[in-house]
């Protein structure tokens, strides 16, 4: 997790800080995609010229179905899972506090299957390219 903005509102200015933050840790040059829900966040004036600005591709979910973002699903509910992020009670400053060192933490020393079983951080180090190590798990409906 290279971005990230905590306030106690979903104005779109949180979203902008936290992609500004984010292209601003990028190391390399490549071209990405930057794929979210249709929150009025991301489709905000600004957040969407921000995105132009840097030449990132869009890419948004038909219908909000969180099965369309998994992965940001995925992150944010092992963040608020494993650092016990959904259970507290305390006030704007200690959480902010608990959320950075969650993600802090989350980045230096948690490996993960998805990178090789490297941290975050040691995956974005790579230049080369890591082996996909995630499953696609087809949808039934009944």
């Amino acid at each position: 997790m290279i971005g990230y903005c905590f306030r106690n509102d979903l104005q779109a200015e949180g979203c902008v800080e936290a992609l500004r933050m984010a292209l601003n840790n990028r190391i390399y040059d490549h071209p990405i995609i930057h794929h979210s829900d249709r929150g009025s966040q991301y489709c905000s004036h600004q957040y969407v010229h921000l995105l132009n600005q840097h030449n990132i591709k869009i890419s948004m979910t038909d219908n909000g179905d969180p099965y369309e973002n998994a992965l940001a699903e995925r992150v944010n509910g092992i963040i608020k899972t494993e650092f016990n992020l959904h259970q507290t009670h305390l006030g704007f400053d200690q959480t902010y506090n608990l959320v950075k060192h969650s993600i802090k933490a989350y980045n230096e020393l948690r490996p993960h299957g998805s990178c090789d079983y490297l941290t975050p951080d040691q995956a974005h180090l790579q230049f080369e390219t890591l082996p996909k190590r995630w499953k696609n798990y087809n949808k039934y409906y009944f």
